[in-house]
């Protein structure tokens, strides 16, 4: 488990990618509420690719110290492929979208749940990854519970969601830095 938090904390920088990608798809999201349902496709399916990409990146740092690395490389995929999803099937209707993004949500805050139980003895503030965790299944169940409703509210449901869980996930970012930070001060 050691091997697993000096990973984590060597690459506090990937948590924060993250968040801040989930903040600006949520402030575009709350800007422009009468966005297109294609532009909504296109600005979530690019956001949904880079958090992919970033949880892939995790999944192989941790490949070689941690038996469970591929529950993020599974992750990764499957926002990837909703991501793609929602680029190149941008006619797809909006109970679709709802549908891909509340399947995403759920399963990516499982797996941030169940990352942060895993490191509840060897990290402080692993709350932050249980919280964004809890926002994202919220979230997606919340996207599966109102699914006739309005372009607009969903964008600001959207908007909302996606700030809180990259503010929780930058503030654990910044918590693993300051790891890193008293281990290196320590060496």
């Amino acid at each position: 488990m050691e091997n697993l938090v000096r990973v984590m904390a060597e690459n506090w920088w990937v948590p924060l990618l993250r968040g801040i990608a989930a903040i600006l798809f949520g402030l575009l999201a709350l800007i422009w509420p009468g966005l297109t349902v294609y532009v909504l496709l296109v600005a979530f399916g690019v956001y949904a690719i880079i958090d992919g990409v970033m949880a892939i990146v995790i999944a192989f740092r941790r490949r070689s110290s941690d038996d469970n690395w591929w529950a993020w490389l599974i992750e990764g995929l499957l926002s990837i492929v909703i991501g793609v999803m929602a680029l190149f099937w941008p006619e797809a209707t909006a109970l679709a979208l709802i549908i891909w993004m509340a399947a995403w949500a759920i399963v990516a805050g499982v797996f941030r749940i169940v990352a942060a139980i895993r490191l509840r003895r060897e990290i402080e503030g692993e709350w932050m990854l249980v919280l964004s965790g809890l926002l994202s299944i919220l979230w997606g169940g919340l996207m599966l519970y109102l699914p006739a409703a309005g372009l607009l509210s969903i964008a600001w449901l959207i908007g909302v969601f996606a700030i809180a869980i990259g503010l929780t996930m930058v503030s654990l970012a910044f918590r693993l830095r300051g790891i890193k930070n008293r281990r290196e001060a320590r060496a």
